[in-house]
């Protein structure tokens, strides 16, 4: 049967500022990932969670053990996303604190099969290994679907040329939303209630 529901699409900002290019490069790709969904006939519906508004809930969830509303309210919609895009800002040549500590706050399975694209951004490409030496490694861990291509965006990348390995911004941007949009409409995710085929073997 074909499924012809509206997919979810949760993008996260882990942006400090306002306005921030962590929310610009963020929107771009949502708007990369729901152009290539409508191409395919699929309506898709966003949410966005923009971690500035939530940093004194995180902290008081690490404290209090309880989450309030508003964060209880953007740890399940990212959970029942049927696609996720993350997006931080590079501090200390690693992703953001506030960005780490909601993932934190998310149970160890419930993004287990949830396609994934991630980004960050920075002032120089020289902290565009974060995106394979600390955002890929943490999706991983949370046994999400990682999509090949992770977006950088330095402060020069904004308006530029690219290289002939890189590409420009805008195209690399269109790769990776096409991607995320393929792994949405094609998978299934096994939710952390339901058992796993090895489970019913166990």
């Amino acid at each position: 049967m074909e499924d012809t529901r509206t997919l979810k699409l949760v993008v996260v900002s882990a942006g400090l500022g306002v306005p921030s290019s962590t929310r610009l490069l963020a929107d771009r790709i949502t708007e990369s990932v729901r152009r290539e969904l409508a191409e395919d006939g699929r309506e898709v519906d966003v949410r966005v969670v923009e971690l500035r508004d939530l940093a004194v809930a995180v902290a008081n969830n690490f404290v209090t053990g309880f989450p309030a509303p508003a964060l209880e309210e953007a740890l399940e919609a990212v959970t029942g996303a049927d696609g996720l895009v993350a997006v931080t800002p590079v501090f200390a040549a690693s992703y953001s604190g506030l960005f780490k500590s909601f993932f934190d706050l998310v149970e160890p399975d419930a993004l287990t099969g949830m396609p994934v694209l991630a980004a960050a951004t920075g002032g120089t490409a020289r902290h565009s290994l974060v995106l394979e030496h600390a955002l890929r490694p943490l999706f991983a861990h949370l046994r999400a679907l990682v999509v090949p291509t992770a977006v950088f965006a330095a402060s020069e990348d904004w308006g530029g040329t690219g290289d002939a390995l890189t590409d420009t911004l805008p195209d690399r941007i269109v790769r990776a939303g096409r991607e995320l949009a393929a792994l949405m409409g094609t998978t299934t995710r096994r939710l952390p209630s339901e058992p796993s085929p090895a489970d019913l073997f166990a």
